[in-house]
């Protein structure tokens, strides 16, 4: 299939020249395609952020956000314009507004393949652009990964906080009337908890709870937030459903399956059950 250049869909008068690239990537805590659905004050802040380079030294900007599991895909973010400069590293000291003139009507729409090399990720745009192909444009603009399905819930805390904030219908109607035991795992030490969701009380509800205390009101988890600290915990802290079933299902089997998987994953020996 030939591909489609990112050239032909910029306007006509457009000149690259006058324009920085700019892909951002994740960032230890955040990835920038979350950022850019979900949060637009930040993302312009990204846009705006000055490393020890003045880097952003044209009049334009192209930004891109790249894909949580593809690294060569990148979201289009929108082009801003550089209204003011100021010499400080390390903050947000460019002053940016979003040219929604120019190729606004593609912003969250438009995915760019782009196999980016090397470490820099503000260049030129003349430089990239021949290498720059349209992969797809979404009928809507993006606003988060769909549910990937009950066995394949492989997501942060962070992750879990944007889904519930959302409110996102796809997530919300899976797992709302349905009961189900769930482990949380840390990504650094392994250790684990397991829990569940019974009575009245759905994964989505039980789960919002955890988007919304961070420890979901758990005597082993509150322990390890005190020692760790909320950022710890909603960039390591991964969530993955064990069993679930319908809201008719018998809280007793509930219960005893929950048991069942904390002996499995030794979550009470090893891991951050007390019970």
């Amino acid at each position: 299939m030939q591909q489609i250049a990112l050239g032909s869909l910029l306007p006509a008068d457009f000149d690259a020249t006058t324009c920085k690239l700019h892909c951002a990537v994740f960032n230890g805590e955040e990835h920038p395609i979350d950022v850019l659905a979900n949060d637009p004050a930040e993302w312009q802040g990204w846009n705006s952020w000055r490393s020890v380079n003045n880097d952003f030294n044209r009049q334009l900007i192209f930004s891109l956000a790249q894909d949580r599991h593809d690294p060569t895909l990148w979201l289009f973010g929108g082009i801003w314009e550089v209204v003011g400069r100021r010499p400080e590293p390390h903050a947000r000291s460019y002053d940016v507004v979003a040219r929604n003139d120019l190729m606004g009507s593609f912003v969250r729409r438009l995915y760019v393949r782009l196999h980016l090399t090397g470490r820099q990720r503000r260049r030129n745009m003349e430089s990239c652009l021949d290498e720059m192909t349209v992969s797809s444009i979404l009928e809507e603009a993006f606003v988060g990964d769909p549910f990937p399905g009950h066995g394949r819930i492989n997501h942060t805390l962070a992750d879990l906080q944007v889904i519930v904030s959302q409110q996102r219908p796809d997530w919300r109607i899976a797992l709302e009337h349905m009961k189900g035991v769930y482990v949380i795992h840390d990504q650094t030490t392994g250790a684990r908890y397991v829990g569940s969701a019974y009575g009245d009380t759905g994964i989505w509800q039980r789960w919002s709870t955890y988007a919304e205390t961070l420890h979901g009101n758990n005597v082993g988890l509150k322990e390890l937030m005190d020692e760790k600290g909320a950022d710890h915990f909603r960039a390591n802290m991964q969530f993955a459903l064990l069993e679930f079933w319908s809201m008719r299902t018998d809280d007793s089997h509930v219960l005893e399956r929950e048991s069942y998987w904390k002996d499995v994953l030794h979550a009470r020996s090893l891991g951050h059950n007390k019970n």
